[in-house]
C-alpha cells in the first residue's frame, strides 16, 4: 500500500532574523550539502532561510540540473542556512516516517524520473511544493524502516572509509612524488643524468575521440565503454553515468581505443586538465572529444607522468593554459606534447614505478569494492519501490 507524502511533511520557513546562523550551504544533484561558492559580500543574511538538523531542502527549479532533482537532508550539521529560493520541509512525526528512510526513496532514480516528468513551465521548468506532496510511496512499520536505513548507513560508511583510505593512498603517492622529483630538485642545475624535456617526446600517443553518431541517445548499458569528462577525476576514476557503445559505433573510434594504464586527460570545461589512470576493468574502451588519451613510449613512465600532472605545480600551469582563450576552458594536444617536464634516469623511473604500481594497485582495489558497495546500495534502494 502506497501513502501520499503530503500527509507526512510539512514546510518550514524561518528566516535568519537575528543572523544567528552563519553557515551557508549549497545543494547538488548528487543530493549532497555542500559550503556555498556564491558571492555574499552586502549580501542581506537575514532573508536567508535557516534549516535545522534532519530537516530537508529541495530546489524546485529543475530546468538546469539534468536528470537529477537536487534534494538533501542536513545530518551533518546542527543547523545551517540555504538561500530564499529553497524549499525547506520536515517530517512531521518521526515515529511514522523517518528523515532517513524519506531521503533514501529521494535517491532512487525513479523518483528523479517522477520529479522532471511532473515539473512544469515555460521560462523554467518547477517541480512545485503540491506535486512533492503528491508523490506516492509505501511506508512500512517504524521497526522495517530503521532496519532498512541501517543497512544502508552500513553501505555508505564502508564506501566513506574505502575513500578515507584513497585519499590517504593518493597522499603517499603524491608525497613519494615530491620527495624523489621536487624537493631538492634545483630545475636550473639538474643531478647528473637528468634533464628537461616534453610529454610529446616520452609519449607514444596524446589524442582525444568523437562523440559517436546520435550522441546521448545511442549510448547503451552494455557494450564498449566510452569515457566521458565525467567521469575523470584528479587520481581517481568515476563509474556513475560510464556510457557505452556498440561495437560498430567503437569501431569507428578504434584510432582512440583506451589500454591498461593510459592516462585520462580532461581537455575542456569546468573539469580541465582532471587526470586518473584507466581502470583496467572499464576496458575495452573508447574516449569522447573532452577526452584525451596520454600514453607514454616506456611503461615505467606513466605513474610518474600521472603525478607530474596532477602536482600543483603542473595543474596550475595547466589551469592556466586553459583560460588563455578566447572563448571557453580549453588545452590543445598541440600545447599537450608541448608541456615542460623534468626527465629523470630511467633507473630512478623504475623505482619509483615499481613503488607506486603497489599503491595504486591497493587504491584500485578499494575503488572496486567502493563500485560493488554502490550497486548493493542501488538494489536495496530498488527493493524499496517493491
Amino acid at each position: 500500500m502506497k501513502n501520499c507524502l503530503g500527509d507526512y511533511i510539512r514546510e518550514v520557513n524561518v528566516r535568519n532574523r537575528e543572523l544567528k546562523v552563519t553557515n551557508l550551504l549549497g545543494l547538488s544533484v548528487s543530493k549532497e550539502f555542500m559550503s556555498s561558492i556564491a558571492n555574499t559580500i552586502g549580501t542581506d543574511m537575514s532573508t536567508y532561510k535557516v534549516v535545522e538538523r534532519n530537516q530537508l531542502v529541495y530546489i524546485a527549479d529543475t530546468s538546469r540540473r539534468g536528470d537529477k532533482i537536487a534534494i538533501g537532508l542536513l545530518d551533518k550539521y546542527d543547523n545551517a542556512i540555504v538561500s530564499q529560493a529553497y524549499t525547506v520541509f520536515e517530517v512531521i512525526d518521526h515515529e511514522q516516517l523517518l528523515p532517513e528512510y524519506l531521503m533514501m526513496w529521494f535517491r532512487r532514480p525513479e523518483f528523479d524520473r517522477y520529479a522532471r516528468f511532473h515539473s512544469h513551465g515555460s521560462a523554467r521548468e518547477i517541480f512545485d511544493w503540491d506535486e512533492l506532496c503528491d508523490v506516492q510511496l509505501p511506508i512500512p512499520s517504524i521497526t522495517r524502516q530503521r532496519e532498512i536505513v541501517a543497512e544502508y548507513e552500513t553501505l555508505t560508511n564502508r564506501i566513506r572509509l574505502n575513500n578515507q583510505m584513497i585519499q590517504h593512498l593518493e597522499a603517499t603517492a603524491q608525497a613519494l612524488y615530491r620527495k624523489t622529483f621536487v624537493d631538492n630538485i634545483d630545475k636550473e642545475n639538474l643531478p647528473e643524468g637528468w634533464r628537461m624535456g616534453t610529454l610529446g617526446e616520452v609519449c607514444s600517443k596524446i589524442g582525444s575521440g568523437a562523440t559517436p553518431k546520435g550522441g546521448k541517445g545511442g549510448y547503451g548499458k552494455t557494450g564498449v565503454s566510452l569515457i566521458r569528462s565525467m567521469n575523470v577525476f584528479d587520481m581517481n576514476f568515476c563509474y556513475e553515468e560510464l556510457a557505452h557503445i556498440s561495437d560498430k559505433q567503437a569501431a569507428l573510434l578504434d584510432g582512440v581505443t583506451v589500454i591498461e594504464k593510459d592516462i585520462l586527460f580532461n581537455i575542456t570545461g569546468a573539469s580541465v586538465a582532471r587526470c586518473c589512470m584507466v581502470p583496467k576493468d572499464v576496458l575495452p574502451a573508447r574516449v569522447n572529444q573532452h577526452v584525451m588519451i596520454i600514453r607514454s613510449k616506456e611503461d615505467f613512465m606513466q605513474y610518474y607522468i600521472l603525478c607530474v600532472l596532477c602536482s600543483k605545480d603542473a595543474k596550475r600551469s595547466l589551469l592556466g593554459m586553459s583560460q588563455s582563450g578566447s572563448t571557453r576552458e580549453a588545452i590543445t594536444k598541440s600545447e599537450i606534447e608541448s608541456f615542460e617536464i623534468m626527465i629523470p634516469p630511467k633507473g630512478i623511473l623504475k623505482d619509483f614505478t615499481n613503488k607506486t604500481d603497489t599503491i595504486f594497485s591497493h587504491v584500485s582495489i578499494q575503488i572496486q569494492e567502493n563500485e560493488k558497495l554502490t550497486e548493493s546500495q542501488s538494489l536495496l534502494l530498488a527493493k524499496m519501490g517493491q
